[in-house]
């Protein structure tokens, strides 16, 4: 977390910043605080240190505490695929069209999506099935 401090503000002690930033969060009860773990890592001294480690949804939680302009294009982003994601829950093709256009994008050719498209089709109805 406190490399993640670093890039995005700057500081010139990122731990110093994130245990002021973890503060703050608790203070203001966010719980992106709990989700943080402390995991012994080796530390640039070659001795293992407590460090605060968090998965990609509270790193992404915690960008959004941080005030800089750095911080702003990730910010702009989890807003947009959050937006995109509300979009799918109203109308699921949208999610179809998005992947198709991912697959593309990567290189794949239209028989091999068409080929990848329905082999999720048929999974998702065959898990159904297990359901009942």
């Amino acid at each position: 977390i406190a490399d993640v401090c670093a890039v995005l503000t700057g500081s010139a002690d990122a731990g110093a910043y994130w245990r002021k930033l973890k503060q703050r969060l608790k203070e203001e009860g966010s719980e992106v605080v709990t989700i943080c773990h402390g995991l012994k890592l080796t530390a640039p001294d070659g001795k293992m240190r407590l460090t605060d480690c968090a998965n990609a949804e509270g790193i992404f939680r915690i960008i959004q505490s941080i005030p800089s302009s750095k911080a702003e294009p990730f910010k702009r982003w989890l807003a947009k695929v959050g937006y995109e994601r509300v979009q799918e829950i109203e109308d699921p093709e949208l999610a179809t069209k998005r992947t198709r256009a991912i697959y593309k994008a990567k290189g794949y050719s239209d028989a091999w999506i068409e080929k990848r498209m329905r082999g999720i089709a048929i999974r998702e109805e065959l898990t159904d099935e297990w359901k009942n």
